[in-house]
């Protein structure tokens, strides 16, 4: 069995100064949700053998917030990557690691999640990411597989989905 974790960034700033997307880094709420998280992540106890994370500006700055001594692997491919994407990345750095991380965006990190967990294993955590995948969200699988390489669609079971609001409710959907 194999351990992977989803991680979104946390919530960007719309800074009209930042002339590309991949530069845009976090607003103050969004470095309190990957702060947050951090702490979540860091009490849940699971060592990451293995993070990989897309170098956009937002997302080194969740990573910086929410796990200041990880070592990621920025990998290019990862911004803005589809599912498949996101699997091949994985496919190619996981190695013999026992447990990955990956830390990137929607709409693919979502894709994955509905890919990865078949309509058996579907439970109230699925239901909740299914319906929406916000900034800063972690989701954590259990996977039926022994070698990354094995990783495919309906091979895992989602155990933890965490968003900033079920931490801090000031950090729910802004009315």
């Amino acid at each position: 069995m194999k351990t992977l974790a989803l991680f979104r960034h946390a919530k960007s700033d719309w800074d009209e100064g930042v002339a590309r997307d991949f530069d845009r880094g976090l607003n103050a709420r969004g470095r309190r949700g990957a702060d947050l998280l951090g702490d979540d992540i860091a009490c849940a106890g699971t060592h990451w053998d293995k993070i990989l994370a897309s170098p956009a500006e937002r997302v080194r700055q969740t990573v910086d917030l929410a796990m200041p001594r990880a070592t990621p692997i920025w990998d290019e491919r990862l911004y803005l990557a589809s599912s498949d994407t996101i699997f091949e990345v994985i496919r190619e750095h996981a190695g013999n690691a026992r447990s990955v991380m990956v830390c990137g965006h929607n709409p693919g990190l979502q894709e994955a999640l509905l890919e990865l967990v078949p309509p058996a294993a579907e439970n109230a955590l699925f239901d909740e990411a299914a319906r929406k995948f916000p900034t800063a969200t972690f989701a954590k699988f259990e996977l039926d597989i022994d070698d990354w390489a094995d990783l495919r669609s309906d091979c895992g079971r989602l155990v933890r989905f965490v968003r900033p609001r079920d931490l801090d409710p000031a950090l729910g959907p802004e009315h």
